[in-house]
Parts: structure tokens; C-alpha cells; sequence
């Protein structure tokens, strides 16, 4: 028992970050329900609502204030709380004017509507697990018996329509045996009572008996009467209480069930971190030593560029030194001028023709220099400037690496899903690439997350077998150059038939008539051809003529089990019908001369002719649809005269699924894989694909996607 205990409040300890209220933080106090389902405490509701009014009452003195209101501003006073949750009150300048609020769990707006707090729900069965979580939390804090002389004993239960704890002894006294009080519903010792009974907020009086399908929420019976929920569904309560019992149940047991799968990927993941933070640091360590090397460049060329200064500085201030120490000799008693005049003492004729000769040239050089005063050298150091602007963009640009293999992108409309799967993408860098991977993988809501299955392919497109019928699949490609690799292309997401694709070809011998069909040598292509004997047979009737439906179905029967079948129809078709017919039916129509048959007066001829308007069993051996002039007729429902668009654009490839077993066949979309149409026939036959065509038209079955179709397309 202790052991269970011990489990118990371990459980309990668990839970503890479903037990904290989104607003505040802390552990709930009166959780109430919005409207998003998400719970939050009474007080924190109130608290938004003062917040948001105070903070548009405050948006013309403070504009800068851009943050959510309940984080940002102040928590209103209690008095201004209390005056709200008084009985009765009413709008006022203390009242929150607003009712619409950011829920603080899913950041969704929530709007409370006109009864604002009083339309909601207190949470009591969340309230129930906090209190829970409170006395485990503080198990040593035992709760006294209210009813004890002082000094009170411990209490042992609590009585939730006394609201009030007892001791054993007490209990005994105040709820006498064989009293209405004995019959009392007791618990635990607790300080959290809940009403027996939950009333609707919005009819205070009633009881909470429905359950609102639509809004899912309780209801009581004046809701459903003439309040709200009126035109809503609505179930029991047991009803509902089975129900969301019976799926939380079945969820919390899945999810039981896959508790080693759980903790094998929660394993997954701890290794995922730890493979993430070595990756990280080793990727810090390689941009460190990047820049290192940056660094180290920047360091040898600015000492190469300042050593360049200083030469070249040097150079000219020798320069500049010696026109100076000349222009310092020509002054008077000093140097040449001082030299020239001890020379002009010489007496000796020939000694001063020898050396005044030498002499007057450097007087004329001086001389010469004087008239045209030059600098031996620059000042400036124009021709030292560093130009690092282009270095600064690269350097302002500087990233991560790029793997240098562009990213391919599935090519949308040449990928589809028929029989098997075809995915085609293109390269904008097509030979830069050596292969592609293409990944896909089954969604499913039920069931745990499927990996990725991987195929190497050379080319740019790939036929996938074996998928599963009536599914989501998703696809997407990566391309390698070497050893690098792209980043994923967008995933495309694919539908597959509900059915097994059934494969036949336009039957030529049951019911063709070839003078006014035309059939192809593959036999799955067919043209109506509205043509010379036509002419003359419309020639001969004077009062009036109705053309004839010419049919022609497939050459393979069905007799069980779920099959599905594509085609085409010509845009510039008049009048196609197709669907199925069952072989008595298809007998009696191809024995029936019909050159003078109404189609007005066909049972089921889905066009509008007035054919809708006559009641049809619901359950008949054929159900054809029709298809004309670009525009996809949806026949009028035999059981409802309800108005719906029944023309709808005629989808480029149309499918048919037929469940033989259950009778049901039905009309598809085949681009997006929607049922158009569904109704039940009569299978009690074997069912044949049936087609028919009035005026110009034409029909092409959809090519089964083989691995020879993916060579025909590439060719293309």
C-alpha cells in the first residue's frame, strides 16, 4: 500500500505543469472554461478584461506602448475586482467595457459575449485535480474537523453536500444512520466542495442536462428550447459522457501502449541534443578559426601597408633634407655663397679660373633654382590610401557556407497519383547535380509519425509502387553533388485512390456502333461524330427529332470488392454521361431502338432536361452523371429538394469508385482526389463501366503510370 502511495503522489507530482494557469503562472485558483477549451482562473480573466479596458483608455496618452496589455500594465486594485464580482453590477468606469481578450494559452482571440464571466464554465474537475495536487504537495498539513470541540481532531473525510470536514466521531454524529444525511456523498479530507449539481450559466436556475454538439459545450434544456443552441444538435449527457469517456479512454490507453516507443524516441532525442550542442560548439570552432585566418591575413597586410608608408616617408623627408641643406648654403657666410666669396680673393689668375669655373655652375643651378622654387618631394599620401570598400562588402556579406547545389523543385502539375505514383521535379542547375533522393512517406493522424523511405534516382522523375490505397502521401527531393547534398525541395502532398485502380479498354463488339463512334486502335480513346447520317435522319422527321445516346462500355465486368477508374473528357464534348450499368440494364438499353426516345423521360439522365424532377428508387442498377460543355451535372437528390450548385467546372480527369459489396458508387475530382457525387445502386448484377456520348465528344481512360509510361513521358 505504501508503495501505491508513494506511485500515486509521484503521478500527482507529474502533472504539475497541467495544473499552472497560462496568465499567472501558478497553480489554478476557480479555473474557468473559454471558449477555445483552454482554462485560466477566474481572478486572471478579470484581470485581462481591467487590463485591455485600461489600456484603451490609456492608447491616446500612451502610444509607444505596442506590448500585450496583460504583460505590460499594471494589475489592477482589488477593489476594482470586487466591484465586478458582485451580483448585479453593472457597466460603469470601473467595469471592463471590453469582453474580447487574447487567450493566454493559445494566443487566439476569445470572445466572452454579452453575459462576459457569466457565461462561463468553472472547471471543477480540473479544480478537483489541483486540490489533489495541493494535498499531496502538503501532506504533512493535516485538515482539522470543522465541527470539533476546540481543540479540533484531525479530519478523516469531508461531506460534499455539507461542505464541511468531520472526524470520525463527528461524521458518526451528524449523519445519524438511517437519515436523508447518511446518504450524504463523502470523500477524503478536502478543502475544495464543488455543487453537486452543475447549473447553466446562462439559465441559472436549470440544470446542465445536453450536450452541444456543434458549440461543445453543456447545455440545459431552455438552451435548446429557444436560447442559442436551438437549431444546434444536441445529445445526453450520459450519451456524451460515454462517449468523450470511451475516446479519452482509448486515447490514454494508445498512448500507454506505445510507452517504450514514447521513451525510445524521448532516447532519440537526448541523443539529437547531444549530437546538436557537439555539433554547435564544432561549428563555433570552425567559424573561430575562419576568422583566425581573416584576422591573421588583415595583420600581415596591414604591416605590409604601413612598412610601405614609412619607406615611402622616409625616402621624402631625406629628400625634402638635402633641398633644404642647400637652400641653407646660399645664405650669406654660410656654405657656397660663404665658399664663392673667399673664392673671389684669389689673386692668381689661373688658380681662380680653375675653380671659380666649376664654382659658377653651382651658382647658376642655384641661381636657377631660386627663380623656380619646386619641392623635392609630395607631401601627400594619396597614393597610400587604402581602398577596403569592396573587401568591406564581401566581408558585410560574409555567411555560411553554401553547399553550391541549388535546390530542386517537384514540378506540381506533372506529378500525379493513379494506379502508382509519378513525382517529376526540375533543376534549375540540371547538370550540376550527379543523383536525387526522393523521399515520401504515409500521413496518418492515427498512428505515430512513419520515417522517410529513400530512393536513389538519376533522373529527374520516379514511379512509386505498393502505395496504400485512400491515403496521404507526402514527397520530396534533395539533390547531391559528390558528397554534398541541397536542403529538401517543398513536399508535395498526394491522395491516392479509395480503390484499387481497375484496369479495361472501350469494349468493340457489345453495343459499339461504329457510325457514330469512333474507337482507336489501343481501344482507349473514343470520338462521337456527329456526321452525315445524322443529318438525314433529323431530314426525315418534320415535327420534331431527340438525338440518340450512343454507349459503350468497358470489356471487363465487376462482381466484388472496391475498384476505381480515371478518364478525360474532351473539352469541347456536348453531352457525355458516364458511370455504371449493370448488364441487364446495359441489354435493355443496346436492344432498345432509341432514335425516337426522349431523353427527357430517362430515368436518372443528369442533365437539365426535367429527367430530375421525376422520384427514382434510390437504388437502381446504373448511375450515370453527365458532362457537357465544360460543366460537371450533379443529379437532384431523389430524398431532398434542398437548392445546391448542382453545375459545377468539369474537373480535368474524373474518377469513379464503385464498392460493389456495399453498393455505393461515386464521382471524383481526380486533381484533388474529392468525392463529387455519391449515391447507391443496385449491385445485384455484374457492373460495367458505362459511358455515352450525344453531339461531338470524346473519351480518353487514364494511362495506367508504369515505368514504360515515365519513358514515353520523358521522350515527350
Amino acid at each position: 500500500m505504501e508503495g501505491d502511495g508513494s506511485d500515486s503522489l509521484v503521478t500527482i507530482k507529474n502533472i504539475e505543469r497541467e495544473l499552472i494557469c497560462p496568465a499567472c503562472k501558478e497553480l489554478f485558483t476557480h479555473p474557468l472554461i473559454l471558449p477555445c477549451q483552454h482554462s485560466i482562473c477566474h481572478k486572471c480573466v478579470k484581470e485581462l478584461l481591467l487590463m485591455l479596458d485600461d489600456s484603451f483608455n490609456d492608447v491616446g496618452s500612451d502610444n509607444s506602448n505596442q506590448s500585450s496589455p496583460r504583460l505590460r500594465l499594471p494589475s489592477p486594485s482589488m477593489d476594482k475586482i470586487d466591484r465586478i464580482s458582485r451580483p448585479g453590477w453593472k457597466r460603469n468606469s470601473l467595469t471592463p467595457r471590453t469582453t474580447t481578450f487574447p487567450c493566454p494559452g493559445c494566443e487566439h482571440d476569445v470572445d466572452l459575449g454579452e453575459r462576459g464571466i457569466n457565461g462561463l464554465f468553472r472547471n471543477f474537475t480540473l479544480e478537483t485535480i489541483v486540490e489533489r495536487y495541493r494535498q499531496a504537495a502538503r501532506a504533512a498539513t493535516a485538515i482539522m474537523c470543522d465541527l470539533c470541540k476546540p481543540p479540533p481532531q484531525e479530519s478523516t473525510k469531508s461531506c460534499m453536500d455539507c461542505s464541511a470536514s468531520y472526524c470520525n466521531e463527528c461524521f458518526k454524529i451528524y449523519h445519524p444512520w438511517g437519515t436523508v444525511k447518511a446518504q450524504h456523498e463523502y470523500v477524503g479530507p478536502t478543502t475544495n466542495f464543488r455543487p453537486k449539481i452543475l447549473m447553466c450559466p446562462e439559465h441559472e436556475t436549470e440544470r446542465i442536462n445536453m450536450y452541444c454538439e456543434l458549440c461543445k459545450r453543456p447545455v440545459c434544456h431552455l438552451c435548446k428550447l429557444g436560447g442559442n443552441h436551438s437549431n444546434h444538435r444536441v445529445t445526453t449527457m450520459s450519451s456524451a459522457y460515454k462517449t468523450l469517456k470511451e475516446k479519452l479512454s482509448k486515447d490514454i490507453d494508445y498512448l500507454i501502449g506505445k510507452e517504450s516507443q514514447v521513451k525510445s524516441q524521448i532516447s532519440e532525442l537526448n541523443l539529437l541534443m547531444k549530437e546538436t550542442e557537439c555539433n554547435g560548439e564544432r561549428a563555433k570552432e570552425d567559424a573561430i578559426t575562419h576568422f583566425e585566418k581573416l584576422f591573421e591575413i588583415l595583420e600581415e597586410r596591414k604591416s605590409s601597408v604601413l612598412k610601405a608608408i614609412d619607406a615611402s616617408k622616409k625616402l621624402r623627408l631625406d629628400k625634402f633634407q638635402t633641398q633644404m641643406e642647400e637652400y641653407q648654403g646660399l645664405l650669406e657666410n654660410n656654405g657656397l655663397v660663404g665658399y664663392a666669396q673667399e673664392v673671389l680673393k684669389e689673386t692668381d689668375q689661373s688658380c681662380f679660373v680653375q675653380t671659380a669655373k666649376q664654382l659658377h655652375l653651382r651658382i647658376q643651378k642655384a641661381t636657377e633654382s631660386l627663380k623656380s622654387f619646386r619641392p623635392a618631394a609630395q607631401t601627400s599620401f594619396e597614393d597610400y590610401v587604402v581602398n577596403t570598400s569592396k573587401q568591406t562588402e564581401l566581408l558585410g556579406e560574409l555567411s555560411f557556407f553554401s553547399s553550391g547545389v541549388d535546390v530542386p523543385e517537384i514540378n506540381e502539375e506533372q506529378s500525379k497519383v493513379y494506379n502508382n505514383a509519378l513525382i517529376n521535379w526540375h533543376h534549375p542547375e540540371k547538370d550540376k547535380a550527379d543523383s536525387y533522393v526522393l523521399e515520401y512517406r504515409k500521413i496518418n493522424r492515427d498512428e505515430e509519425m512513419l520515417s522517410w523511405n529513400e530512393i536513389e534516382v538519376c533522373g529527374t522523375s520516379k514511379v512509386i509502387s505498393d502505395l496504400e490505397s485512400n491515403c496521404n502521401y507526402a514527397f520530396r527531393v534533395r539533390a547531391y553533388k559528390g558528397s554534398i547534398c541541397s536542403p529538401c525541395s517543398r513536399e508535395l502532398i498526394l491522395h491516392t485512390p479509395p480503390a484499387p485502380v481497375f484496369s479495361f479498354l472501350f469494349d468493340e463488339k457489345c453495343g459499339y456502333n461504329n457510325e457514330h463512334l469512333l474507337l482507336n486502335l489501343k481501344r482507349d480513346h473514343v470520338e462521337s461524330r456527329a456526321g452525315f447520317n445524322l443529318l438525314l435522319a433529323a431530314e426525315r422527321i418534320q415535327v420534331g427529332y431527340y438525338t440518340s445516346l450512343d454507349y459503350i462500355i468497358g470489356d471487363v465486368g465487376i462482381t466484388k470488392g472496391k475498384h476505381f477508374w480515371a478518364f478525360r473528357v474532351e473539352p469541347y464534348s456536348y453531352l457525355v454521361k458516364v458511370g455504371v450499368a449493370s448488364s441487364d440494364k446495359l441489354q435493355e438499353w443496346l436492344r432498345t431502338p432509341r432514335d425516337t426516345v426522349s431523353p427527357r423521360y430517362e430515368q436518372d439522365s443528369g442533365h437539365d432536361s426535367g429527367s430530375e424532377d421525376t422520384c427514382f428508387d434510390s437504388s437502381q442498377p446504373f448511375t450515370l452523371v453527365t458532362i457537357g460543355m465544360k460543366k460537371f451535372f450533379i443529379p437532384k437528390s431523389p430524398t431532398s429538394n434542398e437548392p445546391e450548385n448542382r453545375v459545377l467546372p468539369m474537373p480535368t480527369s474524373i474518377g469513379v469508385f464503385l464498392d460493389y459489396d456495399k453498393g455505393k458508387v461515386g464521382f471524383y475530382d481526380m486533381d484533388h482526389m474529392k468525392c463529387l457525387y455519391e449515391r447507391q445502386v443496385d449491385c445485384s448484377h455484374t457492373m460495367y463501366p458505362a459511358f455515352a456520348l450525344m453531339g461531338s465528344g470524346g473519351i480518353q481512360l487514364e494511362e495506367p503510370i508504369t515505368a514504360k509510361y515515365l519513358e514515353y513521358q520523358e521522350t515527350m
